[in-house]
């Protein structure tokens, strides 16, 4: 008889306590031991830290790089502004189209400073060693140095400044200086047209001549105020160094003072020599001797206030003669005669005896 085999089946108590019908729940996975030592835990801890570091420096580069750019941009449109010492600013790299002496006009900016302070910075460029160089803004920079002197005031050290980007062509700068001073329109034509000389000196500059440089210096003008700067310009060419205030001669007669003295060649001497004659000390002075000039009278010295001035008294007269009837008016240093016949048609020499034979007459005693 055989042996009958038994086998003890053990059911667990979870299976066990599963209902029939349901599906049993996945049992939880144990976690995975890890098997890395300590040396390279810390040297996969060291390579998240080194990623980590390395992304912040790339994003921080990306964000100095756009600054960077950004402040370029507005140093070019002449935006970053700051306050820089006074003493560190030089105004020798560009011609000023300002000339040095006492301004009239400096003391209502002093006020103006003093009252609210200075809402137009000036205009610098900065060179390699820390100084900065004046391009736009002589008179304000003037106004902050006088009053610096006068109230020894600290707050008048530093000035505030637009930093101008450096590269910017010397022709570029001039510009810049010149612009400013047109939109202001407080600027007379006869220092318009001394800088226009000066420029087509500076051997740094491309003008070779006064038509270029007033070209270059005000491109954004008018024609005809290219004209009026070309015509003083001439005037102060030729008697320039004589005039003690050129900046006061007004449009119409810097216009006049050219045409005379292109006249001939001459008369530039013979103003020069009315000018050193009566040595003028006042504005009014040296106009008044400029207008005789352009009038064709001899100025030979001051006169007193009292004095009648030269070319007011005439002589007015009517001539009957064979050709018609002659008028004529007669003044210090000049006469004219006039009448309804063309001149222009009669023989040189003949105009040249008659002319003779006038002055012959006049100082005939008999």
């Amino acid at each position: 008889m055989s042996k009958r085999r038994v086998f003890d089946i053990d059911f667990t108590p979870d299976t066990a306590a599963v209902p029939a019908g349901t599906v049993p729940e996945a049992p939880a996975e144990k976690p995975a031991v890890s098997r890395r030592g300590p040396m390279a835990t810390a040297i996969s801890e060291n390579a998240d830290a080194l990623r980590t570091r390395a992304e912040a420096e790339e994003k921080i580069r990306a964000e100095n790089d756009r600054l960077a750019h950004e402040f370029v941009r507005l140093k070019k449109l002449g935006l970053m502004v700051d306050r820089i010492p006074i003493g560190r600013i030089g105004a020798t790299k560009l011609i000023r189209d300002r000339r040095e002496g006492r301004d009239p006009d400096l003391d209502e900016l002093k006020a103006s400073i003093k009252s609210i302070g200075l809402s137009n910075p000036i205009r610098v460029e900065e060179n390699e060693d820390g100084s900065y160089e004046l391009i736009q803004g002589y008179r304000r920079l003037r106004a902050y140095l006088e009053l610096l002197r006068e109230t020894e005031d600290e707050a008048y050290e530093h000035i505030p400044a637009g930093l101008v980007a450096k590269g910017d062509t010397l022709q570029s700068l001039y510009r810049r200086m010149v612009d400013e001073n047109l939109v202001r329109r407080d600027i007379s034509f006869a220092e318009m047209a001394q800088l226009a000389l000066r420029y087509a000196e500076d051997e740094g500059t491309r003008a070779k001549t006064l038509e270029d440089a007033v070209n270059d210096l005000y491109a954004s003008a008018g024609r005809q105020k290219k004209i009026y700067i070309r015509h003083f310009a001439q005037v102060l060419k030729a008697v320039g160094d004589a005039l003690k205030y050129p900046e006061a001669i007004p449009r119409a007669l810097g216009l006049e003072l050219k045409k005379r003295l292109e006249a001939d060649a001459m008369n530039a001497q013979v103003l020069r020599d009315a000018l050193a004659r009566v040595q003028p000390s006042t504005e009014e002075a040296e106009l008044e001797v400029l207008r005789s000039f352009v009038e064709g009278k001899r100025k030979n010295a001051p006169r007193s206030p009292a004095a009648p001035r030269p070319g007011v008294a005439k002589t007015t007269l009517r001539c009957t003669v064979p050709a018609g009837t002659v008028r004529c008016q007669a003044r210090d240093g000049k006469i004219e005669m006039a009448m309804e016949r063309d001149f222009s048609g009669i023989d040189r020499h003949k105009l040249e005896d008659a002319i003779a034979a006038f002055f012959a007459a006049l100082e005939d005693d008999g």
